[in-house]
């Protein structure tokens, strides 16, 4: 028998157009979606709905990393990270507000926005599978599609009143096409200060990129104006485990080898989370 078709799906279904045909609505078919033409897309069993088409995207996050990133968000300590998130949409947006969290993974921050927002519905984009499991099951009202930042969404126009970017690549004229005039884009991305001491430690870590600030300014000035600036900073007691996760959750992972992180290797319990969060409105 097949699995129901995804409650929190449904809620967004008027949201998403046929990826091929650009235009057409899609509708549920049993267990796909499918468009007025016959473009069909299948939903996984495990609640997310697969719209890429052709040569598919490669994700960052493989299975391991997926797991790691689980684990490690289950302590807390980025709670505050999603706080600020989840605080910028609420006081920006009505109740009933529609988020599309670009760049998803697991769901994490798009279910604390949706429970900052009692009539909210939610959906999230990612290219890892692995992730999307996750983020299908991450709230009652957040759906979930495999999907490519970096090509055209497969989204009507104008039909998000928040777009959230944490720590994902961006794509400013897709932000700016989905957004209502009235909406909000939300990028939380780091300082060069955020997990300094790890990086100490382990210097085969990815750093921030210096002019990461400049580059995000240039790139999102054409359609967005800065409405509101949060920088938040503080001190995660961690267990060595959680290190590790962390290390292993982020595209470091694929820097550093085995014998960066041995059982002998001198890591900090304590590291330094420093990020900004900002609230844009179109032009």
């Amino acid at each position: 028998m097949p699995a129901p078709f995804p409650p929190a799906l449904d809620l967004s279904l008027d949201l998403l157009r046929c990826p091929t045909c650009r235009a057409r609505r899609l509708h549920a078919d049993h267990a796909a979606l499918r468009c007025p033409v016959g473009h069909t897309f299948d939903i996984a069993r495990h609640g997310y709905a697969g719209l890429l088409t052709g040569t598919r995207a490669t994700s960052g996050d493989d299975a391991a990393m997926v797991r790691a990133r689980e684990r490690f968000l289950s302590t807390g300590a980025y709670a505050p990270i999603r706080e600020v998130g989840a605080r910028l949409a609420a006081d920006a947006v009505s109740e009933r507000a529609t988020v599309v969290d670009v760049g998803c993974g697991t769901g994490y921050y798009l279910a604390g926005v949706l429970d900052h927002l009692s009539g909210a519905r939610g959906l999230g984009l990612d290219t890892s599978v692995r992730a999307l499991r996750l983020a299908a099951r991450a709230h009652d009202r957040a759906a979930a599609v495999a999907w490519d930042v970096f090509r055209p969404f497969p989204l009507a126009d104008g039909t998000a009143d928040v777009v959230l970017d944490v720590f994902a690549p961006r794509n400013p004229a897709e932000f700016r096409r989905v957004l209502r005039p009235t909406g909000r884009l939300i990028v939380v991305r780091p300082t060069g200060r955020h997990l300094a001491e790890l990086r100490d430690h382990v210097p085969a870590m990815v750093a921030v990129d210096p002019a990461k600030e400049q580059r995000l300014h240039r790139a999102l000035a054409p359609f967005f104006e800065a409405v509101v600036t949060e920088q938040v900073e503080y001190s995660a007691t961690l267990s060595r485990p959680d290190v590790l996760d962390l290390v292993a959750m982020t595209p470091s992972a694929r820097h550093v080898s085995s014998a960066d992180l041995n059982d002998g290797a001198a890591l900090p319990d304590r590291v330094g989370v420093s990020v900004l969060a900002t609230a844009y409105r179109t032009r």
